[in-house]
């Protein structure tokens, strides 16, 4: 890839770019990522690999503005588009749709080519270990949704049967499942390495905030009946 070209698809991704917990070093740590998982795996096409890892979440605003969109549909539809417009053959800018359609963790859309696996895989690794943990934190309070949920009882919820949003919640369905869904053994390795950071923090937050709720409704109990 020459630099002109790779000028030309920074200079678009940027553009569309305004969230913080998928913003450019998002692109940034994906992309670097792909590369490093990259040199482990065969037949790799490195334009392809580079311009949709670049691309890759050029469809978060429209999903932002409106949550019925999913951005792997908005941004595959949208990298194709710009790809044709911009000269590229429409063989190579399909092969950058499929990797960006694929690459959402909840899609039925599997990754089929090595380049799409690869994009994949070093996305979910941001959602890994400890930057994955302040990523969520990120997004979660971007889009006010809190901390934990608490029950009828008073009790904080840990996010294993949590009905409503939270960063427990999010932590229980993706944070703590995501090991086991990635389709290199690079990526995985990658993951595996990381994933002690993000168990800690889990805890320690559920340790910190469970018994304070425990112990502080007994106590404002007792207050209330003198």
């Amino acid at each position: 890839m020459t630099n002109q070209v790779y000028q030309l698809l920074e200079d678009y991704m940027l553009s569309c770019m305004g969230d913080s917990a998928h913003d450019k070093e998002h692109i940034y740590r994906v992309l670097y990522s792909a590369l490093e998982i990259a040199k482990e795996e065969r037949d790799v096409d490195y334009d392809i690999l580079i311009c949709a890892c670049l691309l890759h979440d050029i469809g978060r605003r429209e999903q932002f503005e409106n949550p019925s969109l999913c951005h792997a549909q908005v941004g595959a539809e949208k990298a194709y588009r710009f790809l044709v417009e911009q000269g590229f053959a429409e063989s190579f800018a399909a092969k950058v749709r499929h990797c960006i359609l694929a690459h959402r963790y909840r899609s039925n859309n599997e990754p089929e080519t090595v380049e799409a696996k690869i994009l994949f895989d070093a996305d979910k690794l941001d959602v890994t270990g400890a930057i994955g943990i302040a990523r969520t934190l990120f997004y979660k309070g971007q889009v006010s949704e809190p901390l934990y949920n608490v029950d009828e009882e008073g009790r904080v919820q840990d996010g294993t049967v949590d009905t409503s949003p939270s960063f427990f919640q999010e932590y229980k369905f993706k944070l703590e499942n995501i090991y086991s869904h990635f389709y290199t053994k690079k990526g995985a390795k990658m993951a595996q390495a990381r994933r002690q950071a993000a168990v800690n923090y889990y805890e320690s937050l559920l340790n910190e905030v469970r018994p304070i709720y425990e112990r502080g409704r007994l106590e404002l109990a007792k207050l209330r009946q003198e």
